[in-house]
């Protein structure tokens, strides 16, 4: 069995530099409106009336839908297209964000998170999905791809990182000066509040989404879908995806690291805004902390992106540079872990030094691990691979809130968080013996 071929660089092609703009438009517009969200929403739907047990379920309906959808959504992707379940993800997203942003009953913003989840599950990967399968169909299985994934990650990261400012400013600005926010709330009869207008623009953005993934996207060619065939041809697609880690000794390597990473964000989600209350001493102060410490993970995560091909050079392969990578994520969680018990200056110095140099590294271990994972796939399975590494970040994910939860605060759940990491890293310690062409999977 032959090594698996590192691509050689050629010069840019002027189709394809369109190409990876586009894909970088694309990755920024689907990932603005959720920035937007997340400075706003548990505020929001508190001032609706919601309990915290409510908001819980309210989030929990989400994922458990995202994770129900996860795989039959990739197959449909593989087996429609990528361009109209784009759009059709943007679509869901207008209608679940107007529901979110203007509900007022608990039903309502049910149905809005279960439309919000439904359209995560649409979207995962399926963008990323299009631009290998264009880049392909246009220089070959053979084509460069880590560079227009780099710049896709780096570009979800700076659209998360503006989202969440813009997010977290916009309530505020309304509420100065003539309060623009009590007037909007007394016009609206109290449909739309302050904490409204990050989600409504979310809806906005995502009109943009839809018009441009219809207007400019362009897939290659592929054998017309009927209702038959996508019936027929979802099933046996997500079986083969599920079957692919089980075949693959390295595409099972790339699912293990996502579940490894997917542990660790699961931790610093749940264990970070608490820390952050305990350094400023105020729950007000610490969630703006939070808020401001995760902008700068995101910029972090975009740095990372973008570092992705020169760590695969200075590595010497993409698989050392997830070994690097990840080796430096696992340190960054154990820095967290080590100043777990201080809240003084030095130590929260060197958690936020750990903070960043954990997103750093998943900045730039994602690209590479993703260029790996697209060199062992064919089109017809790509997106349900890409859902396949999904459901396997977020299941692992959510086992380790649940564990992590039960365990006593301190150091602990940092250094049994950051051991997982390292042992997803350990996973890359041997050089695979794989073969170069994408393994393709019968159902």
């Amino acid at each position: 069995m032959t090594k698996l071929r590192e691509p050689q660089e050629a010069p840019e092609v002027p189709g394809m530099q369109t190409v990876r703009r586009r894909y970088v438009t694309v990755c920024a517009l689907l990932w603005l409106p959720p920035g937007l969200g997340m400075a706003s929403l548990v505020l929001l739907f508190s001032e609706r009336g919601m309990s915290l047990a409510a908001v819980a379920g309210l989030f929990a309906a989400h994922s458990l839908t995202v994770a129900a959808l996860e795989l039959p959504t990739g197959g449909l992707s593989d087996v429609l297209g990528r361009r109209p379940v784009l759009a059709m993800a943007g679509a869901l997203n207008v209608v679940a964000f107007a529901l979110v942003g203007l509900g007022t009953t608990a039903w309502v913003l049910t149905a809005g998170m279960v439309l919000m989840g439904a359209a995560r599950a649409l979207a995962s990967g399926t963008a990323e999905a299009w631009y290998v399968d264009t880049v392909q169909a246009h220089s070959g299985p053979d084509a460069e791809l880590r560079t227009g994934l780099a710049r896709g990650g780096s570009a979800t990261s700076a659209a998360l990182a503006a989202g969440i400012l813009l997010g977290g400013a916009l309530p505020w600005l309304l509420g100065v000066g003539p309060d623009l926010g009590a007037r909007l709330s007394e016009a609206t009869s109290g449909a739309v509040l302050p904490l409204s207008v990050p989600v409504l623009l979310g809806a906005a953005v995502r009109v943009v989404f839809v018009c441009y993934v219809l207007t400019v996207l362009r897939e290659p060619p592929r054998p017309p879908a009927t209702l038959r065939s996508v019936l027929r041809g979802v099933p046996v697609t997500v079986l083969g995806g599920l079957r692919l880690g089980g075949r693959d000794a390295l595409v099972r390597r790339v699912l293990l690291t996502a579940a490894a990473v997917g542990s660790a964000l699961a931790a610093i989600e749940l264990l970070m805004p608490g820390r952050t209350v305990a350094v400023t001493g105020a729950t007000g102060s610490g969630a703006m902390a939070y808020a401001a410490l995760s902008c700068a993970g995101f910029v972090c995560g975009g740095v990372g992106s973008h570092l992705a091909p020169l760590a695969a050079r200075v590595a010497g392969s993409g698989e050392r540079a997830v070994l690097v990578c990840l080796g430096g994520c696992a340190g960054g969680v154990l820095l967290l872990g080590a100043t777990a018990s201080t809240t003084h200056l030095l130590g929260t110095a060197l958690a936020v030094v750990g903070f960043c140099l954990f997103h750093l590294g998943i900045g730039a271990a994602s690209p590479n691990g993703n260029d790996l994972l697209h060199r062992r796939v064919t089109s017809a399975q790509r997106a349900t691979a890409l859902s396949v590494q999904s459901l396997a970040q977020q299941l692992v994910g959510a086992l380790t809130g649940l564990a992590v939860g039960a365990l006593p605060s301190g150091p602990l759940p940092w250094l049994l968080t950051g051991a997982v990491l390292l042992s997803g890293a350990r996973l890359w310690l041997r050089r695979a013996g794989v073969r170069s062409t994408p393994v393709a999977t019968t159902g």
